[in-house]
């Protein structure tokens, strides 16, 4: 079960969305095995428990719990998008910046990150990551994606096959 806690204390529950750089390209969907490879080293050197996830094209929400006596996800971010970006192809267009400094193109520099408050956030975000490729046009029911967690929680009984987001969480924007 999640911990809820403040974003400076170890073992917290946080949601994060994080983009790539161009958000017309598909990198996320179509090099997802590398993906996958990406957050199994950092997983495996930096454990945390994945609790949701979606991946699109172009970007990817999820919950993480971390360990009781760790507070950085930031490091991990850094790992995994490291990771990825060594995993696949080079050829995206690159600023004069990150030409200079020898930065992939691939990952906004940024992510945006949310401390879970209680059990209530901690259902509002799993239900939008969930309903996300829906939102997106993506797929016609949440079923349909197949870069998400929403399966593993239909064959944990959370969800039924069938699931589609309340308005509340189609409404809701955590990008």
């Amino acid at each position: 079960m999640p911990h809820y806690v403040r974003a400076d204390i170890p073992g917290g529950t946080f949601f994060f969305t994080v983009a790539l750089l161009e958000r017309r390209r598909r990198l996320l969907v179509e090099n997802i095995a590398t993906l996958r490879e990406a957050f199994r080293g950092v997983r495996h050197r930096y454990p945390f428990t994945i609790d949701a996830i979606v991946i699109l094209p172009d970007h990817l929400h999820c919950v993480w719990t971390l360990p009781p006596a760790d507070a950085d996800f930031s490091t991990r971010w850094r790992l995994i998008k490291a990771a990825f970006a060594r995993g696949i192809a080079a050829g995206e267009r690159l600023s004069e910046r990150r030409q200079r400094t020898g930065e992939r193109g691939i990952w906004q520099r940024r992510f945006w990150e949310h401390a879970i408050r209680d059990a209530a956030d901690l259902t509002r975000h799993v239900d939008y990551i969930h309903y996300n490729p829906v939102k997106h046009g993506h797929a016609d029911h949440v079923v349909d994606w197949p870069y998400s967690s929403f399966h593993r929680y239909v064959e944990r009984g959370v969800y039924p096959p069938d699931w589609a987001a309340g308005s509340a969480v189609r409404g809701v924007s955590f990008e």
